[in-house]
């Protein structure tokens, strides 16, 4: 077991450097409190290698990584829409939503599970427990990935202490778009059937357009708020 855990942790923790997930961990690490973030890639984590365990040593099997892709572009495209958001909302409406932990936690979980399904990380664990004893390679594994982006949430905290909040929004949300297109062509790429191509950009034209609609419509109503708070303070 203890061999199976120092070779998981060393191979996952290798794959993980420069990988889109220490990516994004370094990304919501500009936005919210590090324990959060840390506490919901553990917890993603853990989840993702017990199933990539459970079909690597017990089943010998893998989840088709085409659409587990798209999926999770697709939650990036939302996450960076999301992010985009909160650059317009107003002092109170801000400070209500930084207090919302559970949101935060829920979202980088979510986000982290779906990136994680299908990526070599999760191919690599399977590989791993197919040879080696389970529970090690699952320890091993989940230990390597958080190391990996905790040190990448390091370097994010570090950063957003020289960087002003509109350039963090901004930042985070173009990461976030940037995750969105590198996880659909991966999953455009990989050869899906004609129906699932359509429904993909499909749903990226409708959630861009709906999106767009939506934020501009709040920077209107921001508008609208000033001009009035404007006008009673003259």
């Amino acid at each position: 077991m203890i061999t199976a855990l120092l070779v998981s942790f060393g191979v996952i923790f290798v794959a993980e450097l420069g990988d889109k997930s220490q990516l994004m961990a370094m990304t919501y690490a500009l936005r919210h409190p590090w324990w959060v973030v840390l506490s919901a890639i553990a917890v993603a984590t853990t989840a993702v290698h017990a199933a990539s365990v459970f079909f690597g040593h017990f089943l010998g099997l893998s989840i088709p990584a085409d659409l587990m892709a798209i999926a999770a572009g697709l939650a990036m495209l939302l996450f960076g829409l999301w992010t985009l958001r909160g650059d317009s909302l107003s002092d109170e409406e801000a400070g209500r939503a930084d207090r919302v932990g559970s949101s935060v936690f829920l979202a980088v979980m979510s986000s982290f599970f779906l990136a994680e399904l299908g990526d070599k990380t999760m191919l690599a664990t399977i590989t791993l427990s197919a040879d080696h004893d389970w529970l090690g390679v699952w320890i091993g594994s989940t230990v390597g990935m958080v190391a990996a982006d905790a040190l990448a949430i390091a370097v994010g905290v570090l950063l957003g202490k020289h960087l002003p909040e509109r350039a963090i929004t901004l930042g985070a949300a173009v990461l976030f778009f940037g995750f969105a297109a590198w996880l659909i062509a991966d999953g455009l790429l990989a050869g899906p059937s004609t129906p699932v191509v359509i429904a993909t950009l499909t749903a990226v034209v409708v959630i861009s357009g709906t999106g767009a609609v939506y934020l501009r419509h709040l920077r209107r109503r921001a508008v609208a708020r000033q001009d009035e708070d404007a006008h009673l303070t003259g």
